[in-house]
């Protein structure tokens, strides 16, 4: 009588948990979004006594670095010798001729017809929330240089 009890207690168990699986929303549909961007090697040494990079001496200023990333990538100092960096292609667009992202002050905007806006201080959209945010690279300072990588 026992072992019926625990087949049957085993099979209600089992039951249960596939119920439990299957009817859970996969919360990485947004992940599998944002795979528009390739996973290309970042490697860029800014040196801030240079004057194409002197404006980042200053709290969010960006500067635009060519040949890295997807389309480039922007530098932004957030202040207190912080500093991010960011892919210059639009994460929710493949890229293409509108998807590189033009500076705009503190923001960047995508050439395409939807013109998505992302904060350079966050890398969050602005207005309508979109699925992906900004690609980040890390940024360490030695020096006077900014390292920049992935």
């Amino acid at each position: 009588m026992r072992s019926k009890f625990n087949d049957t207690m085993k099979n209600i168990l089992i039951i249960l948990a596939l119920v439990i699986l299957t009817s859970c929303k996969n919360d990485d549909d947004n992940v599998n979004n944002c795979n528009f961007l390739l996973n290309v090697n970042v490697s860029a040494t800014l040196n801030l006594n240079l004057p194409e990079y002197s404006q980042l001496m200053f709290s969010t200023n960006s500067v635009y670095v060519p040949n890295q990333g997807n389309a480039g990538i922007y530098v932004t100092n957030i202040g207190n010798d912080n500093f991010r960096a960011w892919d210059a292609s639009d994460p929710n667009h493949a890229p293409n001729g509108c998807s590189l992202l033009a500076l705009d002050g503190i923001k960047v905007i995508c050439g395409c017809p939807d013109e998505n806006e992302y904060d350079l201080l966050t890398g969050q959209a602005f207005g309508e929330e979109l699925p992906c945010g900004l690609r980040e690279y890390r940024v360490t300072l030695s020096g006077s240089n900014l390292i920049v990588s992935n």
